[in-house]
């Protein structure tokens, strides 16, 4: 009797504990996207192991639905964006490349920086633009764990390039302003030569740490398993979760700032320098100094550009960091502004690959004139035409 009286209560016990409703903040993972599964695979990845111990949950905020509609609105805008880029980037930088290796009055030191310059966004545009364009459009990742690493180290190494090129342009019209009495010749000085390779080298070894951070990862989505490239939310050494932590500031401060600080600082102490030497300018130096005032105005244009085109994004990742919490449950609206913002900040970036030789051709009579005078090597050109065609509708919109 005390038997059947035991196995009665222990069968009402499991019948009322199986009655008992599943917790409400569970969210069914076949009803998720994969973006929001890979924010759920990211939250377990940042926590460290869970002890077995039963603790009572906090309420985590809901799902934000809008984030997933905005992407699948700019993935067919970033598309469009990023095929306009990859033409007339590759059009306008080659064509910028073949002026100053075909007329040897154009191989003097900022046009030689100017060259490198479209040199690194050529390299970017051919190898990350259309991965990226694949990147957006499919949910897997076919190419390995290589070019998961190799894509993002170009794109900052191409970044690092402008910047640093950037700088030295801005250094060289302060220098050419000091010296001005000192008439330019024909040719690449050494110190030049010696300034793109550190310029280069440089570049290449800030990009290192985007290499080591991206990484491949394999998540199961209804049935399937996706693989992933991104930044690695686990990252093995102390240096590297400091750089995961501290990307977005770093990015800002030494990507952004650094060039328009730079330029701003020389181009204050170069305009100084011009007006102390106005008076005791020799008129035979005329010409001279026009042609230099000339090359300033279109390294400015330049910086000008850059800062035009990044600004938006470094805007979306420095609020986000600031002013956004994801704890917060009114974050919705605010992560969807962020969302477009960081659309509209990434197809710009993607514009400033393509948009110098535009800026140069509107800016400087001389990168003007190369195109008229080679009508045979240039004007006759179909990647020319196209690229004239490119340019006007660009300047007509």
């Amino acid at each position: 009797m005390t038997t059947r009286l035991c196995f009665l209560l222990l069968a009402a016990h499991v019948m009322v504990a199986s009655a008992q409703p599943e917790p409400k903040n569970q969210i069914p993972q076949a009803s998720l996207s994969v973006t929001q599964r890979l924010g759920l695979v990211q939250r377990k990845a940042q926590d460290p192991a869970r002890p077995n111990i039963t603790m009572p949950r906090r309420r985590q905020p809901p799902m934000c639905t809008g984030p997933t509609e905005i992407r699948d609105t700019f993935k067919h805008i970033n598309t469009v964006v990023s095929c306009l880029v990859f033409v007339v980037g590759i059009i306008g930088n080659s064509t910028l490349l073949r002026i100053i290796y075909k007329n040897k009055c154009m191989r003097n030191g900022p046009n030689i920086l100017i060259g490198s310059l479209a040199l690194g966004d050529l390299l970017h545009i051919i190898i990350g633009i259309p991965i990226n364009v694949y990147k957006l459009l499919a949910e897997d990742w076919p190419f390995g764990v290589t070019l998961c690493k190799v894509v993002p180290f170009v794109q900052k190494a191409s970044v690092g390039i402008t910047v640093l090129s950037l700088c030295a342009l801005s250094i060289d019209r302060y220098r050419a302003v000091v010296s001005w009495s000192r008439i330019k010749g024909i040719g690449v000085p050494k110190w030049m030569a010696i300034e793109i390779a550190l310029i280069w080298i440089l570049s290449v070894i800030l990009a290192v740490p985007e290499a080591i951070a991206f990484d491949m990862i394999t998540m199961d989505y209804k049935g399937e398993q996706l693989r992933i490239c991104l930044l690695h939310p686990m990252q093995k050494t102390d240096f590297m979760r400091f750089y995961k932590s501290a990307k977005d500031w770093w990015l800002f401060s030494a990507y952004f700032c650094l060039p328009l600080t730079c330029t701003a600082i020389f181009y204050t102490l170069m305009t100084c320098e011009m007006l102390r030497k106005k008076n005791g300018v020799q008129i035979a130096l005329s010409d001279h100094i026009k042609q230099r005032r000339e090359v300033a105005k279109t390294v400015f244009c330049l910086v000008l550009v850059f800062a035009l085109c990044w600004l938006p994004l470094h805007l979306s990742r420095i609020l986000k960091l600031t002013i956004y919490d994801e704890k917060d449950p009114n974050r919705c609206e605010l992560l969807s502004f962020f969302l477009v913002l960081d659309y509209i900040g990434i197809n710009m970036a993607s514009v400033n690959s393509c948009i110098n030789p535009i800026a140069l051709y509107m800016v400087s009579k001389r990168f003007k004139n190369c195109f008229r005078v080679r009508p045979n090597s240039v004007m006759q050109n179909p990647h020319f035409t196209l690229f004239c065609a490119s340019f006007l509708s660009s300047t007509a919109s």
